[in-house]
Protein backbone atom coordinates (compact mmCIF):
# COMPACT_ATOMS: atom_id res chain seq x y z
CA UNK A 1 0.00 0.00 0.00
CA UNK A 2 1.31 3.44 -0.94
CA UNK A 3 0.23 6.29 1.33
CA UNK A 4 0.70 10.06 0.99
CA UNK A 5 1.06 11.60 4.45
CA UNK A 6 0.47 15.35 4.47
CA UNK A 7 2.53 15.71 7.65
CA UNK A 8 5.58 14.32 5.82
CA UNK A 9 5.25 16.21 2.51
CA UNK A 10 7.25 19.45 2.59
CA UNK A 11 5.65 20.93 -0.50
CA UNK A 12 6.67 24.14 -2.21
CA UNK A 13 6.10 27.80 -1.36
CA UNK A 14 5.22 30.20 -4.19
CA UNK A 15 5.63 33.99 -4.53
CA UNK A 16 1.84 34.47 -4.41
CA UNK A 17 1.95 33.53 -0.70
CA UNK A 18 0.80 29.94 -0.95
CA UNK A 19 2.19 26.53 -0.15
CA UNK A 20 1.27 23.52 -2.29
CA UNK A 21 1.73 19.93 -1.14
CA UNK A 22 1.19 17.25 -3.80
CA UNK A 23 -0.77 14.29 -2.46
CA UNK A 24 -1.18 12.50 -5.80
CA UNK A 25 1.22 13.21 -8.67
CA UNK A 26 4.32 15.40 -8.82
CA UNK A 27 6.76 14.48 -6.06
CA UNK A 28 4.09 12.64 -4.03
CA UNK A 29 4.49 8.94 -3.25
CA UNK A 30 1.06 8.22 -4.77
CA UNK A 31 0.98 8.45 -8.57
CA UNK A 32 -2.03 8.20 -10.87
CA UNK A 33 -2.49 8.73 -14.60
CA UNK A 34 -6.05 10.06 -14.56
CA UNK A 35 -5.74 12.76 -11.89
CA UNK A 36 -3.50 14.80 -9.59
CA UNK A 37 -4.47 16.04 -6.15
CA UNK A 38 -2.97 18.37 -3.60
CA UNK A 39 -3.40 20.46 -0.48
CA UNK A 40 -2.94 24.22 -0.68
CA UNK A 41 -2.41 26.76 2.09
CA UNK A 42 -3.19 30.39 1.19
CA UNK A 43 -1.83 33.00 3.59
CA UNK A 44 -4.33 35.44 5.15
CA UNK A 45 -5.34 38.64 3.36
CA UNK A 46 -4.18 37.94 -0.17
CA UNK A 47 -2.50 34.54 -0.50
CA UNK A 48 -3.37 33.38 -3.99
CA UNK A 49 -3.48 30.83 -6.76
CA UNK A 50 -2.88 33.44 -9.52
CA UNK A 51 -4.93 33.92 -12.71
CA UNK A 52 -4.11 31.09 -15.11
CA UNK A 53 -5.65 28.36 -17.21
CA UNK A 54 -4.70 24.79 -18.02
CA UNK A 55 -5.67 21.90 -20.27
CA UNK A 56 -7.01 19.77 -17.39
CA UNK A 57 -10.42 20.13 -15.79
CA UNK A 58 -10.18 20.80 -12.07
CA UNK A 59 -12.07 21.11 -8.79
CA UNK A 60 -11.15 23.31 -5.82
CA UNK A 61 -12.61 22.33 -2.42
CA UNK A 62 -12.30 24.85 0.43
CA UNK A 63 -11.50 22.90 3.59
CA UNK A 64 -11.57 26.07 5.69
CA UNK A 65 -11.42 29.78 5.05
CA UNK A 66 -12.92 32.43 2.81
CA UNK A 67 -11.76 33.18 -0.72
CA UNK A 68 -12.61 35.16 -3.82
CA UNK A 69 -12.98 32.77 -6.76
CA UNK A 70 -12.67 34.18 -10.27
CA UNK A 71 -13.69 31.85 -13.08
CA UNK A 72 -13.79 33.27 -16.59
CA UNK A 73 -15.95 36.40 -16.32
CA UNK A 74 -17.49 35.39 -12.97
CA UNK A 75 -16.44 36.35 -9.43
CA UNK A 76 -17.89 34.79 -6.29
CA UNK A 77 -16.94 34.22 -2.66
CA UNK A 78 -16.14 30.63 -1.68
CA UNK A 79 -16.35 29.50 1.93
CA UNK A 80 -15.58 26.45 4.07
CA UNK A 81 -17.18 23.31 2.65
CA UNK A 82 -17.73 24.62 -0.88
CA UNK A 83 -16.31 23.16 -4.08
CA UNK A 84 -16.09 24.77 -7.51
CA UNK A 85 -15.70 23.04 -10.89
CA UNK A 86 -13.18 24.60 -13.29
CA UNK A 87 -13.62 23.56 -16.95
CA UNK A 88 -10.48 22.95 -18.98
CA UNK A 89 -9.02 26.04 -20.66
CA UNK A 90 -10.95 28.55 -18.50
CA UNK A 91 -8.92 31.19 -16.65
CA UNK A 92 -9.31 31.10 -12.89
CA UNK A 93 -7.87 32.53 -9.68
CA UNK A 94 -8.48 31.99 -5.96
CA UNK A 95 -7.50 34.69 -3.45
CA UNK A 96 -7.76 34.44 0.33
CA UNK A 97 -9.90 37.43 1.37
CA UNK A 98 -10.08 36.49 5.04
CA UNK A 99 -7.94 37.27 8.06
CA UNK A 100 -7.45 33.52 8.64
CA UNK A 101 -5.45 31.03 6.57
CA UNK A 102 -7.43 29.37 3.76
CA UNK A 103 -6.89 25.64 3.24
CA UNK A 104 -8.09 23.94 0.07
CA UNK A 105 -7.75 20.73 -1.89
CA UNK A 106 -7.40 20.65 -5.67
CA UNK A 107 -7.99 17.72 -7.96
CA UNK A 108 -7.40 17.87 -11.71
CA UNK A 109 -7.25 15.38 -14.51
CA UNK A 110 -5.61 13.98 -16.39
CA UNK A 111 -2.48 13.95 -14.24
CA UNK A 112 0.58 16.06 -15.03
CA UNK A 113 2.27 19.33 -14.21
CA UNK A 114 0.56 22.62 -14.94
CA UNK A 115 2.49 25.50 -16.52
CA UNK A 116 1.55 28.17 -13.99
CA UNK A 117 3.62 26.50 -11.24
CA UNK A 118 6.83 26.84 -13.24
CA UNK A 119 5.87 30.29 -14.57
CA UNK A 120 5.25 31.62 -11.10
CA UNK A 121 8.57 30.28 -9.81
CA UNK A 122 10.46 31.93 -12.68
CA UNK A 123 8.53 35.22 -12.62
CA UNK A 124 7.10 34.61 -16.12
CA UNK A 125 3.40 34.20 -15.31
CA UNK A 126 1.35 35.82 -18.11
CA UNK A 127 -0.23 39.08 -16.88
CA UNK A 128 -4.01 39.35 -16.82
CA UNK A 129 -5.42 41.93 -19.18
CA UNK A 130 -2.07 42.18 -21.01
CA UNK A 131 -0.88 38.72 -22.06
CA UNK A 132 -4.11 36.85 -21.25
CA UNK A 133 -7.77 37.82 -20.71
CA UNK A 134 -8.54 40.19 -17.85
CA UNK A 135 -9.99 39.32 -14.46
CA UNK A 136 -13.68 39.96 -13.74
CA UNK A 137 -14.53 43.53 -12.70
CA UNK A 138 -13.68 44.29 -9.08
CA UNK A 139 -11.49 41.21 -8.58
CA UNK A 140 -8.37 41.24 -6.43
CA UNK A 141 -5.30 41.82 -8.63
CA UNK A 142 -3.28 38.87 -9.94
CA UNK A 143 0.02 38.30 -8.16
CA UNK A 144 2.80 38.38 -10.77
CA UNK A 145 5.67 39.12 -8.42
CA UNK A 146 8.98 37.52 -9.27
CA UNK A 147 10.42 35.15 -6.67
CA UNK A 148 12.47 36.93 -3.97
CA UNK A 149 15.70 35.14 -4.90
CA UNK A 150 15.85 36.69 -8.38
Amino acid sequence: MIVSDLTKIEGRTYPARRRTQNLVGGAAPVQATQFSMGYVTLEPDGGQVPWHNQEQEEVYFVVSGRGEMCLGEEKQELNTGQAVYIPRGVYHQLTNVGAETLFMIYCYGPAGDVDHWKQELTGTLPREGVDVPGLPAGARPQCTEAPEDQ
